[in-house]
């Protein structure tokens, strides 16, 4: 004898076999996966990260064994033009919780300025996996509050630049959890109360955990170096020496200065509002000086960094700098990568990977 309607047991059925499809798990059903915006300059598959990775070795790229970074600075562009800097750089990143600072290119298009933005997505994609995004983040949330912090998918959904990086890191380490922050305008005293309110939090939440910085957890800043030459600019003229051979080689002089003057060796809040001064227009802060696009990450990284550690400088160590047109350039046509501007003498981007202990 049978105690269930004839309608209802069918739909019971439906919505068992829905909900469980697969092993499909609720966390799983729950997901929400930011995609990747650039699928062009960087890898979305393993078999292109295998590949790359086989090609970058036959360069003779330069393997580490040296203790792990606490904080890094990594470039975000092709990676047919920055090539072996990238595992050169991240190879030390050891730690499993990476706190990903970015570049806020579309910010001002926006209206968003003045404070730290995070986002709401559960995952970000990788080559091998979905990367989780770290409970971490939620209390960094509620220990900044939202005088400093604020959440926009709509940012970072469009934002290319901390992407970047993730296929390295997962290549190096498939177990990686993100906290990605991206950093829009904002003056340089409000990027120092920024930098100090972020490592209050990471300290918070460092110590609830037990973590210990670099190999626990870590911090990453992105930025590209100096933006060059006169053409494919958008109509802008950043060929402030000229691009023929020795203006090209002046202004790889001058990002030489800015790298040895504030960013290498111990840095303290003196280098970093130097590095201010190299980037920003004085009389407008929302302005460029010296075309480097993470004029507002690479200070607020550092001061995180500087305040996470009591006020003791950390020391800066050049891994390498080279640009689009010296690096020598990884072939990625056949693998379904390609470029997303030209490398020319009159329009060329600079690389900077520096690690810090």
């Amino acid at each position: 004898m049978k105690y269930y309607s004839t309608g209802l047991f069918p739909a019971l059925l439906v919505i068992f076999f829905i909900g469980c499809r697969s092993g499909e798990s609720t966390a799983e059903i729950d997901k929400k996966v930011r995609q990747l915006v650039d699928t062009v300059g960087f890898a979305q598959y393993s078999w292109q990260m295998d590949s790359l990775m086989a090609r970058i070795g036959r360069t003779g790229w330069k393997k580490s064994e040296a203790d792990p970074w606490k904080l890094a600075i990594c470039p975000h562009d092709d990676y047919t033009y920055v090539g072996s800097l990238y595992p050169e750089l991240l190879q030390n990143i050891k730690a499993p919780t990476l706190i990903l600072i970015g570049v806020a290119h579309k910010a001002a298009r926006m209206g968003i300025e003045d404070s730290l933005v995070f986002d709401t997505y559960s995952h970000w994609k990788g080559p091998w996996r979905d990367v989780p995004v770290s409970p971490a983040r939620e209390e960094l949330l509620k220990k900044i509050g939202p005088g400093f912090a604020i959440k926009s998918d709509t940012l970072h959904k469009v934002e290319h630049s901390v992407e970047a990086m993730i296929p390295f890191l997962q290549y190096f380490n498939r177990e990686i959890s993100i906290v990605p922050i991206l950093v829009p305008a904002m003056n340089p005293d409000r990027m120092e109360e920024c930098g100090k309110a972020l490592a209050a939090a990471i300290r918070s939440v460092a110590r609830k955990h037990r973590w210990e910085w670099g190999r626990d957890y870590a911090i990453i800043v992105t930025t590209d170096a100096v933006h060059y030459g006169n053409e494919g600019w958008g109509g802008s003229d950043y060929a402030f020496y000229g691009c023929d051979t020795m203006g090209n080689l002046t202004a790889m002089d001058y990002e030489a200065e800015i790298i040895r003057k504030c960013l290498t060796g111990k840095i303290t809040k003196e280098n970093f509002r130097l590095f201010n001064l190299y980037t920003l227009n004085k009389d407008n802060y929302k302005e460029y000086y010296w075309t480097w696009c993470g004029r507002y990450s690479v200070p607020v990284g550092l001061y995180t960094s500087y305040f996470l550690n009591d006020s003791q400088p950390l020391s800066g160590v050049l891994v390498v700098y080279t640009t689009s047109i010296s690096s020598r350039h990884i072939d990625v046509d056949d693998i379904g990568m390609g470029r997303t501007a030209i490398a020319t003498k009159c329009h060329w981007v600079g690389y900077a990977a520096i690690g810090y202990r």
